[in-house]
Formats: C-alpha cells, structure tokens, sequence
C-alpha cells in the first residue's frame, strides 16, 4: 500500500528534524514544521506508530524505526531529483523548486523515479547542495560541513549547502552571488550580527540568522580543506 502523502510529509519532518540534531522529535516541533495543528499530527504519528514507521515514548517524542527512515529517505530522494530536473531542464529558479518538488514528490512511480535519475546522470546535489540519496536508500552520510555563522573574521570558504525554506531568502543569496560551489572570504563579523563576506571580488553582507542556515567547509591560507572535526561537527 502506498503512503499517503500526509504520512509521507511527516517522515519527511521527523527525518529533517532528527538530522537537525533531535533523537526523538516532539510532536510541537512536527506540528511547526508542517504548518499544522498538534492535534492534527497526533492523530498521524497514531498511524504512524500502528504501521511500525516510528516508536515514541510518552513525553520524550517520536523517533523513526528502520522502515520509516526507509521510507522517508525514499521521499527526499523523490524530491531532490524533482528540484534538481525543475532547475536543469525546465528552468525553474532555485528558490521555486522546493514548493514544486513537494507537489511532485508524492506522485512519482519508482520507474519514472529511475528514469529521472538516468536524465540527469545520477546526481549527487540538488540545486541547494543537499545530499541525494541513492537508489539503495542508504541515508546520507553524516554532514562533515559547518554553519558559516560560527566562522571567524578570515577564514576562507566554500558553500556547500543553503536552506531551501526561505524563497526571498534564496532570491537574495543568488542575487549576491551565494550559491553551492562558490568561495568566499569572511571580511567582518559585525557586533550586531551582520557577516560580510568577499564574494567574486565584491563585498556582500549576510545577516547572521541566514548564515546559520548556510553550511560551508573552511579553508587554509594554502587553498586545503581544513579538518572540520577541529572545528566542530555539524
């Protein structure tokens, strides 16, 4: 029996809040990240519980078991070769793909599935950096990147991942060149919470709160990654 797309959409947010850093996810939490009332996602997460995709203990939260994590993976992959064929091949801008994709996502068969990810020569990235699972729905790896918020005055950069959930946010980042792949060079970490950064030989100003939505992996002064895991995980 195919998931519905409103348990499909509930993985989804269990699994995103999860590799946020939550083990086991309050039912609140889920309830902001859909849009929806906590009475409304209760009543999933009961259904979700009786088809063995998630476990949950009373006042600790859901946690997704082995089918359920299959099956949300199974959904962002879904959705990220989607965003990634809407930006290639139809022209759709990076802020635009998300909401599509999540139209999409939930319609797809596993052999239009297959022949999206052959047009594209199975893509590792989506437009935004996220990591597309495999055709095994193996998770992804973990996140060896870091906020560029928590960088300092001279470090070196590359994007590797922005939020997809703000639109006039990703409108602004590619209007100032802040895209997956780009290099940049932190100039000045104002007190008030604004990061100017070097990018293309311009200066650009980001507030802090975006920042902490953009993962970057820093850079020597000889052009070498540096050892994130001496600077803290993401």
């Amino acid at each position: 029996m195919t998931p519905s797309p409103v348990i499909e959409d509930t993985l989804k947010a269990i699994y995103d809040l999860q590799q946020e850093g939550s083990p086991a996810v309050a039912t609140s939490d889920i309830a902001d990240r859909l849009g929806k009332t906590q009475a409304t996602v209760a009543s999933t997460l009961d259904r979700l519980e009786a088809q063995g995709l998630i476990a949950r203990e009373p006042y600790q939260g859901s946690e997704l078991t082995d089918d359920g994590e299959t099956a949300a993976v199974e959904v962002l992959r879904h959705h990220r070769l989607l965003e990634t064929y809407l930006a290639e091949h139809l022209d759709y801008r990076w802020e635009r793909v998300h909401e599509e994709a999540d139209r999409l996502e939930h319609h797809i068969s596993e052999r239009f599935e297959r022949r999206l990810a052959e047009t594209l020569e199975n893509p590792r990235r989506d437009p935004h950096g996220d990591p597309i699972p495999g055709e095994d729905l193996e998770p992804p790896g973990q996140d060896r990147t870091i906020p560029l918020s928590v960088c300092d005055a001279g470090d070196r950069v590359i994007i590797t991942r922005v939020s997809d959930r703000d639109e006039d946010e990703l409108v602004y980042l590619a209007d100032i060149g802040i895209t997956p792949g780009t290099a940049a060079c932190i100039v000045d970490i104002a007190p008030f919470g604004m990061i100017t950064l070097e990018v293309n030989d311009t200066e650009q100003a980001v507030p802090e709160e975006v920042a902490a939505s953009i993962r970057v992996t820093t850079r020597n002064s000889a052009g070498a990654p540096v050892n994130v895991d001496q600077r803290g995980d993401a």
